[in-house]
């Protein structure tokens, strides 16, 4: 069955300031060791380097990275925002209750909810702002970024209330739409397995005795030979994290597109089938850069070592040579050893859940181009310098009310692009990039590294045959943040075969139509 390719929605990069205030496992821990923990998207050195960019301040004054974070203090970071693609499908205003005050939408997949980790203007509270002019909507419900479907938002705190107390207590009777791997039972199926997120970082969940509550009724609506996948209809009674993806995978039928729970490379060829061990082990291991982007352990941008020998060098130099024992030794952060995987979990992990858990994350990793590895060429730089925002930033008494010190900033770049552009792809064809750093320009700017040309890197079309005698790939860096710049993912990798396609309510029960995938005969690229 022919079907529609959707195009990407594309912003271009902003400089953007936040404020956090402490969280609870923050507490009594070095700054760089909470970045680098809770965040991945680059390297342990680039966050080093952005904390003594004097970026990042706590309680109005500049950070610095083994800067203490205490319970109450503020935290204010600029960053140069890279948002992700997302598809080019418009949010759909279904029905819009001017008298009681709230909204049903039918959310595409690949757009978050909220702002969070790199998205922004790309969340849906954002787009239904600034395309739609609802300043405020309520999420008493929210859909995974990868799943679509129907949401309600209420408009007032009053309704947001009385639609919250339905959900929390079981009132609200959803139902979703699947396409689900293999030929599901055609009785009904009931999972009452409960679960547990294990992995902030990953958003990763699994069966487990610890965990909450979780149940889900399945009934299949056709199985289609041709694929090898049936279409579901599913009812979670409870509402969990990732529920109806991961009681799916425990019956043995993931979903058909699943990137996190029905990939063999990450579980093994039970994909996850009945759980996994639970044994809990201390044992980790390290990290590791893929075989083509190896390079000496002092010049590894995960790593903090190199700056202990130069410390060495420096303090041989002074006379300081005595230092032995504990001080003699770097200080190794959990992300450098591999013991930041666990730490937000609520129970010890199994040898089998930091397996996947590690091999999850490398394949983030190469998804990305290897990004976070290719992270080095900032080293010849200066500070980072956030255009047209001073820092330390302004009070937030003097800030406009209800927005960032962005109210602040006399010039931003791209402010322009406050609306995003939408391009639609050529099927055969990808659009050429452009690149603003070159291989070469790399090899000069990286300090006490080998040059980079001679490490083969992905190509963004790996399928593609290279000539032998071509020159090597080039890599395109951002010229303010020098961020390594990522290939456009494929549109129809953005989401994910679940479909939120009723909710009844004391409002009203409120559809949406059919998705597209869930026709009969559908197929799609694998």
């Amino acid at each position: 069955m022919q079907k529609t390719r959707p195009g990407l929605k594309k912003i271009p990069p902003y400089w953007y300031p936040y404020t956090t205030m402490a969280k609870g496992r923050w507490l009594g821990r070095e700054i760089l060791e909470i970045v680098s923990t809770e965040f991945r998207d680059r390297s342990m050195e680039f966050y080093r380097y952005a904390l003594e960019s004097g970026i990042t301040t706590v309680n109005g004054e500049i950070a610095k990275p083994d800067t203490i974070i205490r319970n109450g203090d503020r935290i204010e970071n600029v960053v140069h925002r890279h948002e992700p693609p997302v598809t080019s499908t418009p949010v759909r205003i279904l029905h819009h209750d001017k008298e009681r005050g709230f909204i049903v939408i039918d959310k595409p997949g690949s757009i978050p909810v909220h702002a969070v980790g790199r998205y922004f203007r790309n969340s849906l509270v954002e787009i239904l702002k600034n395309d739609f002019g609802f300043e405020k909507v309520y999420t008493v419900n929210r859909l995974d970024r990868l799943t679509s479907g129907l949401m309600i938002l209420p408009l007032n705190a009053t309704l947001a209330a009385t639609l919250t107390d339905e959900f929390v207590n079981g009132r609200v009777r959803k139902e979703y739409i699947a396409r689900c791997k293999g030929k599901f039972p055609e009785e009904e199926v009931v999972c009452e397995e409960p679960l547990l997120t294990v992995d902030r970082q990953m958003g990763l969940n699994i069966v487990h005795p610890e965990g909450k509550p979780a149940k889900t009724i399945f009934k299949r609506l056709r199985y289609d030979e041709n694929t090898d996948t049936s279409v579901l209809h599913c009812r979670p009674l409870t509402g969990r994290s990732h529920q109806i993806r991961v009681h799916l995978q425990f019956l043995g039928h993931p979903i058909a597109n699943d990137p996190v729970y029905s990939d063999p490379r990450i579980w093994g060829e039970k994909l996850g089938k009945g759980g996994i061990d639970l044994t809990p082990t201390e044992e980790r291991a390290a990290p590791q850069a893929p075989e083509q982007l190896q390079v000496d352990p002092a010049s590894n941008p995960e790593s903090l070592q190199k700056d202990y020998a130069v410390q060495k060098s420096s303090n041989s130099v002074n006379g300081e040579e005595g230092v032995s024992g504990a001080n003699s030794k770097p200080k190794l952060l959990p992300r450098e050893t591999g013991h930041d995987i666990g730490m937000g979990s609520p129970v010890p992990l199994s040898a089998e859940a930091v397996g996947i858990i590690t091999r999850l994350r490398n394949m983030k990793d190469e998804a990305e181009d290897w990004g976070r590895w290719r992270d080095v060429v900032f080293r010849a730089k200066g500070k980072l310098t956030p255009h047209g925002f001073r820092i330390p930033l302004p009070p937030q008494n003097e800030r406009k009310r209800g927005g960032s010190a962005l109210a602040t900033a006399k010039a931003i770049p791209h402010q322009a692009a406050q609306s995003a552009k939408t391009e639609s792809e050529n099927v055969d064809a990808e659009p050429p990039r452009t690149n603003q750093l070159t291989l070469e320009d790399i090899t000069k700017l990286s300090i006490g590294t080998p040059s980079i040309s001679e490490a083969p890197t992905p190509s963004a079309a790996p399928d593609s045959p290279v000539p032998a005698s071509s020159a090597p790939p080039t890599f395109a860096y951002c010229p303010e943040c020098y961020v390594p710049l990522h290939p456009d993912p494929k549109p129809e990798s953005l989401y994910i075969f679940l479909h939120a396609i009723r909710y009844t309510t004391s409002l009203g029960c409120f559809e949406t139509e059919m998705p597209e995938w869930a026709s009969e005969g559908w197929e799609w690229e694998q």
